[in-house]
């Protein structure tokens, strides 16, 4: 195998297909990345039997090839080349890299046992990339964390005709997110249950194309199921979560007993002052009345933080004031998220979910984005 790439070039798409390399491989050669040059490309794979990635990158080749070398230090060389052309040849069991008057050698693993990436499922459809990506990172971050319950670590997406639900939840803050998609058939339906973090990875690594195209295979909860993402010459495979994800369209409320309005931006940075004095796990509480929000954190003998902020607000509660109390950085990423200048918090008491969103473009109009979020209860 011999041929020269531009450095920069070498380097992204390296860098990019490293993302898959297991931290602790099941087996050696799943440490590998795999190269295969041929015509005037070149092909970079990695594989960890749950998630592949692939791109394929342009090349001046001499001699075709395949090998296999250490994805991570492979990584790390591309990344540290001097700005110049790099050429690439194997010799026996070596790997040598030229790049200005920087050389590296590198030992190759065995090609013949690196298994082989699964195949791209059949195209479903496709979606604008820069929207798909912040959609998907919308949802992405209520997912939870916690490998014992795999189902709560994925996003679920459903997709019905031209519209695409995603949803996300860990038991005390629920994500969902509509959007709009161009499917290969207009009666098109299916539901999938994505790896949150695979989801995350892989809709921000694939901003660089117009559009990503998704493909769907064995979506009937078969344990085989898998999803596919391709665009601008980047594909990524990803095996489905088993497990039948909650029927979250029943947490979110009909109807509302009040709802408030506040300016993002400062209230983003009011949660951040008065949460400065929030203890591990203790909420920030926030009392509605007409025209304001006054925030609290701290109690008793701790430190005690107090801020007021402009709001306005529609109430059919009885009673004047409204308090209600949220884990400050569940409330932050809500807030953070919903890409308004105006955050729309709708509750119905202080001990039931409240909902938040971004105002909407008219009334009676349904946001896109909404994030349910679990009230901590307070003492006394």
């Amino acid at each position: 195998m011999k041929f020269r790439i531009d450095r920069d070039a070498l380097a992204e798409a390296v860098a990019w297909t490293a993302r898959t390399l297991p931290v602790r491989p099941p087996v050696p050669v799943l440490a590998g990345m795999h190269l295969v040059a041929e015509g005037d490309r070149l092909k970079l794979s990695a594989f960890d039997y749950e998630v592949s990635a692939q791109v394929s990158t342009d090349i001046d080749v001499e001699d075709a090839g395949t090998a296999l070398v250490s994805g991570r230090l492979l990584a790390e060389i591309s990344r540290s080349l001097p700005p110049h052309p790099v050429e690439v040849t194997t010799d026996g069991a070596k790997v040598m890299l030229r790049c200005g008057s920087a050389k590296f050698t590198l030992l190759t693993m065995p090609v013949e046992d690196y298994p082989t990436l699964p195949e791209m499922p059949p195209a479903a459809g496709s979606v604008g990339s820069d929207e798909f990506a912040a959609a998907v990172n919308q949802v992405a971050v209520a997912a939870g964390r916690d490998d014992t319950i795999p189902m709560l670590t994925g996003v679920r997406v459903e997709i019905e005709g031209e519209t695409v639900t995603l949803a996300a939840t860990d038991r005390y803050r629920l994500a969902v997110r509509e959007l709009h998609w161009k499917p290969e058939r207009p009666d098109f339906s299916a539901v999938a249950l994505v790896p949150a973090k695979t989801l995350a990875d892989t809709a921000k690594s694939l901003t660089s194309g117009a559009e990503v195209s998704i493909a769907l295979a064995g979506t009937g909860g078969t344990g085989e199921g898998m999803i596919g993402f391709e665009g601008g010459g980047r594909r990524t495979t990803s095996r489905l979560l088993d497990g039948d994800f909650v029927k979250y369209r029943s947490l979110l409320p009909s109807e509302y007993a009040g709802l408030a309005e506040i300016q993002t931006g400062p209230f983003i940075e009011a949660v951040k002052r008065v949460s400065l004095v929030a203890e591990r796990n203790t909420p920030v509480r926030l009392s509605f009345s007409q025209g304001e929000v006054v925030l609290e954190a701290g109690t008793g003998d701790e430190a005690q933080a107090v801020e007021a902020l402009e709001a306005t607000l529609e109430a059919t509660l009885e009673g004047d004031d409204i308090d209600i109390a949220f884990n400050p950085g569940f409330l932050l990423d809500g807030l953070s998220n919903i890409g308004s200048d105006i955050a729309r918090l709708s509750f119905t008491t202080p001990t039931k979910p409240a909902v938040l969103t971004g105002k909407p473009p008219e009334e009676g109009v349904n946001p896109n984005y909404r994030y349910l979020i679990m009230p901590v209860r307070l003492s006394g």
